[in-house]
């Protein structure tokens, strides 16, 4: 991670916590010579996904595609989405982000802008991804599936998947791997997990990665706290085998 001209900030998973966003972004500060990206999952489960999404959109800020955002598109776009289906979504914080948006619908050019956005950014030293990458597969082989929905594949490899740049991934709330305590940066092989878990009642920390100086912001949307730190100090490191992961169902994991 090489120092630049600029910082370049990375923003986990902010589900749908548009004051707590502020607030994050009050602490870092951000001049117009930064640069800002967020991982995906902007919307479902918090009170104001509609307002996250129009921030990030009219400041034309660069964003992944994240699995709520997978799931919006799927059950907006397919006329043939099964009620199990339509329910699972809501189930997993559809219904909060319905309820954001006037008349309980998700208007066409918000959708239109779910539906073009990427599913990783290469930065050169840093490769940014919403759920991670599975290790057996090229990038070119890699699909929605594995780059907004992969945890346990990723999550136990042993050896980095690039060996020139860190991977930088949400999805997973770092608390719920082995020995990683709440509010801390999850480190691995080649990797580093900034979702804490803003929408959890056992964390409410939204987390932000000031990558060019190791620094990491963080605001806990339910307690109003905001903390400064370096990544060392913020970051725990996770040692996965098979055996220790957990096993949870998409529709309540991230």
């Amino acid at each position: 991670m090489n120092a630049t001209s600029h910082r370049r900030i990375v923003i986990g998973d902010v589900h749908g916590h548009y004051q707590g966003l502020m607030q994050l972004l009050d602490a870092i500060a951000p001049t117009t010579e930064d640069q800002i990206y967020f991982l995906g999952d902007l919307i479902d489960r918090g009170p104001q996904s509609s307002q996250v999404v129009d921030f990030v959109k009219d400041n034309s800020y660069p964003c992944l595609l994240g699995n709520h955002e997978h799931m919006l598109i799927k059950i907006l776009t397919d006329k043939n989405a099964s009620s199990q289906s339509v329910q699972g979504w809501l189930y997993s914080g559809g219904q909060a982000t319905l309820a954001s948006y006037k008349g309980g619908k998700v208007p066409q050019e918000h959708l239109e802008w779910f539906q073009n956005l990427p599913l990783y950014l290469d930065l050169g030293d840093i490769f940014l991804v919403h759920a991670g990458i599975d290790p057996s597969k090229t990038i070119e082989e890699q699909t929605a599936e594995e780059f907004c929905w992969i945890r346990e594949k990723f999550h136990r490899i042993q050896k980095p998947y690039f060996s020139d740049k860190i991977i930088i991934v949400g999805h997973t709330i770092t608390f719920t791997l082995p020995q990683i305590p709440v509010g801390k940066i999850a480190s691995g092989p080649g990797w580093l997990d900034l979702d804490t878990g803003a929408y959890h009642p056992r964390s409410g920390w939204l987390s932000a990665l000031d990558v060019t100086n190791s620094q990491v912001y963080q605001v806990n949307v339910f307690k109003n706290k905001v903390s400064t730190l370096p990544l060392e100090e913020v970051s725990a490191k996770v040692n996965i085998t098979p055996s220790k992961v957990k096993r949870k169902r998409k529709s309540i994991w991230g």
